[in-house]
Order: structure tokens, then C-alpha cells, then sequence
């Protein structure tokens, strides 16, 4: 079947017509028609090229050959119900379980990171006999009601929190009430979860799971202070919960150093379920919750049947068997590291060039660069950062904002992004910021 090929106004118009407004573009107001990709770069219904520096979603790069073949060939021999017998979901499963610590063994395929965490959090309850849950303040954990009842990054905006709902200060070094002055802040922010579990207990509630994104990327590309997630995870334990590590956006190499997220914490944490989603698919929707032996039997042992058409199917394990091969092959978290850190020293250049940065950070490539219009009282320059990704696409770079101010530029690109990439970026931020700053004065750190 052949489309008609639209003007961008023609599609434009017709998608406000046809698809729900809450559905938002990048840049609503001039939106980016992309036509095909490769790599890191998207090219529009012109030929322009864009870098990418966003699409983490696309782990290994747009439209790798490998991946493509790997599709079209499974694609091409058989694609069926989940209930039939097949190696390839046996062999993704072992694989997978080959980057985790033992004792996380056990699969449930699912299609996407909102169904992972909907699972988890079944799982947590089932195993715990508990409901409770603790979440970080502006985490985001998916789209069902589930998942939306323990993001404040949403519910803030809908309606009263649930009185089953605990939100726990976000470990922000930079901008928190612990700082990395502090003494030990990983310490002093686990302490707050204590200190909310014991508030819990009065209430006669009881607490079911601690969820926490390894890098929380919505409350502004954070980096979880050192020690915080192994003591938080003992004073959940101690209560009778289970601590549910949300790897969606920041699984699969991208830190660089490891191949998971919260291996950052060091080999004394180690969590009792881990979601994935996004980067494992490399744009095909498969997502996947891991557990413990003890936690998928307490699963089964509630009588009730778990079952996924699309999850762990055919061609979803084929993808996500070539994903892990070309990481492997390409070294893409040695990429990771090189790159990523190539374009931090970059960015903490520029800090000490330009008073409006006030904090770099981020490991491999997963980076924020925060804005400020004061070093002191850190007011968030929110309307600088918009006109920096503005300015930004017009020069061809795609990049966004987060955190609860939107001050904080992003850098989640895929995973073959290169030097040139990096000082690109680099350089086109550091043109721009150049000619605003006269308007920010340095009165701190």
C-alpha cells in the first residue's frame, strides 16, 4: 500500500484533528517532521540532519542494520502467542540474567516500561502482603492509573496524593537540603525514608516497596548520593518491604561503567525487582520486570494466572537478543564512558565560563546541565534553558529539558554519539550562552 506523502502543514493540521491534544510534539510551536533516521542523526521532510541527543529510546542508534534484520527475519518465520514453546525467550532471559546478580533470576516480558512497573508493584504487594509504597518526590514511573497514583511528577497536577502514597525528598546534591558539602548526604537522605517509614507505621499502614529510578531522570538527571540505596534498602526490609529499581530510561550501558544503573551504588545494594523498557527494544515495544526466586513464587502461589499476549514473543526476543549483541560488538559502553566523559569535561569548561551553569552532572551518557540565574540563591533559569533548546534546534540539535523547573538541559543520546557529536554540542551551547549571560550575575556556587 502506498501513502500519500502530506506537506508538514497538511500533517500538522490533520493531526490536530485526528489525535488527542494531550498527545504533545517537541517544539509545538514549530514541530520537526522527521521523515527517516540512522544513528544518532534524524533527518526532516527537507533532508536537514539533526543530532539526536535525547533518544535514549533508541539505544544503539536509529535504524541499526543489525536490528532491522533481526526483525524482519524472525518477522518473516514466525511471530505467535506467548503460550507456545520457543528457545528465543529462553535464550534473552539467560543473557540478561548474565549482567545481573544472582539472585535476580527470575523473567516477566512485558511491552513496555508502564507494564513493567504496573507488575512490579503487583509483584511487591503479593510477596509483602503489604499496600503501602514510598516513591521519590518528581519521579515518574509510567502512564496506567497505577503508575500515575506513584509519580508526583504527575499526580501533583490531578489531584489529592493517595493516602497509601509516601513521598520521600529527592537525593539532589546540588540544589537538596543535603548537599555534597555534607558529611555523608547518601546517609542523611536514606535517614528520610526512615524517618517517613516510622510516619507510616503510626498511620497503621504498612509498607509494601520503595521505588526509585537508578538515575531519576524527570527530577533533573540525578545522581543517587553514595550509600543511599543499600541503606534505604535496608530500612525497607526491616519493615517488610522490597526495593523496586526502575531502569527504564537508564538500563543497558548507558552509565558506561556498568551495565545497569544501580550498580553504581556498589556490590553491597543490590535491588528485590528491576524494570526495563525503553532502550532494550531499540524502538520495538518490549519491556521486562527481573525478581527473585522468593518473590516470583509468592506471585504464583496467589493462584491467579500472569499472562502476556505480545510479551517475550518471537520477534520481540530477536530484537532484543541483536540489541545486546551489538552492544557488545560496537563496545557501547565503553562509548558510554569515553564520550560521556568527553562531553562532561566539556560542559564543566563551560561552567567555569558561564555563570548561568550551575551544576554538571551525569555518568557515560546520561547528563544534565543545570541552569541558574544566580550561583547563591540557584534560581532556576527556566526561561533560558526553553530558549537554549530553541536555539539549539535551530542549529540542528535536539535536545530538551527536566527537573521540576525545566531548567536542566538533558543528554540521554544514543549510544554511538561521537567526539564530533559531543563538541558540537559543546560548542554551539557555549555560542549561545555567550550572548546571554551579560544579564546573570555570579553570586555563588
Amino acid at each position: 500500500m502506498s501513502l500519500e506523502k502530506f506537506s508538514k502543514e497538511t500533517t500538522l493540521a490533520m493531526r490536530k484533528k485526528l489525535i488527542g491534544h494531550s498527545c504533545r510534539l517537541f517544539f509545538s510551536e514549530d514541530p520537526v517532521k522527521i521523515m527517516r533516521a540512522r544513528g544518532q542523526y534524524l533527518y526532516d521532510e527537507q533532508g536537514r540532519r539533526y543530532l539526536d541527543c535525547i533518544s535514549n529510546v533508541h539505544h544503539v542508534g536509529h535504524c541499526h542494520p543489525a536490528i532491522t534484520q533481526a526483525a524482519a527475519v524472525q518477522m518473516d518465520l514466525l511471530n505467535t502467542n506467548t503460550r507456545f514453546l520457543h528457545d528465543h525467550i529462553i535464550h534473552y532471559a539467560d543473557r540478561l540474567a548474565a549482567t545481573l546478580p544472582d539472585k535476580l533470576g527470575v523473567f516477566y516480558f512485558v511491552n513496555s516500561g508502564s507494564e513493567a512497573n504496573d507488575l512490579a508493584l503487583r509483584l511487591a504487594r503479593q510477596y509483602t502482603q503489604h499496600n503501602d509504597v514510598i516513591v521519590l518526590d518528581h519521579a515518574y514511573h509510567g502512564h496506567l492509573t497505577s503508575l500515575i497514583d506513584i509519580s508526583p511528577y504527575k499526580f501533583r497536577k490531578l489531584g489529592p496524593q493517595k493516602e497509601w502514597v509516601h513521598v520521600a525528598p529527592l537525593p539532589d546534591t546540588y540544589r537538596g537540603k543535603y548537599r555534597n558539602s555534607d558529611p555523608d548526604p547518601g546517609q542523611a537522605y536514606a535517614d528520610t525514608v526512615k524517618d517517613l517509614i516510622l510516619e507510616v507505621h503510626k498511620k497503621g499502614h504498612k509498607i509494601a516497596a520503595f521505588f526509585a529510578e537508578s538515575l531519576p531522570s524527570v527530577g533533573g538527571q540525578i545522581i543517587l548520593p553514595e550509600g543511599y540505596c543499600a541503606k534505604v534498602a535496608e530500612y525497607v526490609h526491616a519493615a517488610g518491604g522490597v526495593f523496586v529499581a526502575d531502569e527504564v530510561q537508564v538500563g543497558f550501558g548507558r552509565v558506561g561503567s556498568h551495565f545497569w544503573g544501580f550498580q553504581l551504588q556498589g556490590k553491597d545494594f543490590c535491588p528485590d525487582i528491576v524494570t526495563m523498557g525503553k532502550p532494550m527494544g531499540n524502538g520495538h515495544p518490549l519491556a521486562c520486570v527481573v525478581t527473585t526466586q522468593e518473590i516470583a513464587q509468592a506471585f504464583t502461589d496467589n493462584g491467579v494466572e500472569y499472562f502476556n499476549t505480545f510479551g517475550g514473543n518471537p520477534v520481540s526476543c530477536a530484537i532484543g537478543l541483536a540489541v545486546l549483541d551489538v552492544i557488545e560488538e560496537e563496545d557501547l559502553r565503553g562509548n558510554a564512558c569515553l564520550i560521556g566523559g568527553h562531553l562532561k569535561q566539556l560542559l564543566l569548561q563551560l561552567q567555569k565560563k558561564h555563570a548561568i551553569i550551575g551544576d554538571v552532572r551525569g555518568a557515560g551518557l546520561f547528563l544534565g546541565l543545570e541552569l541558574v540565574k544566580d550561583g547563591a540563591q540557584q534560581t532556576p533559569a527556566t526561561e533560558e534553558a526553553a530558549k537554549l533548546v530553541k536555539r539549539l534546534k535551530e542549529e540542528l540539535i535536539i535536545v530538551s529539558t527536566d527537573g521540576p523547573w525545566e531548567n536542566v538541559i538533558k543528554f540521554k543520546p544514543p549510544m554511538c554519539f561521537s567526539i564530533q557529536d559531543a563538541e558540537l554540542v559543546a560548542e554551539k551551547i557555549d555560542t549561545f550562552l555567550s550572548g546571554i549571560t551579560d544579564s546573570v550575575e555570579r553570586k555563588g556556587t
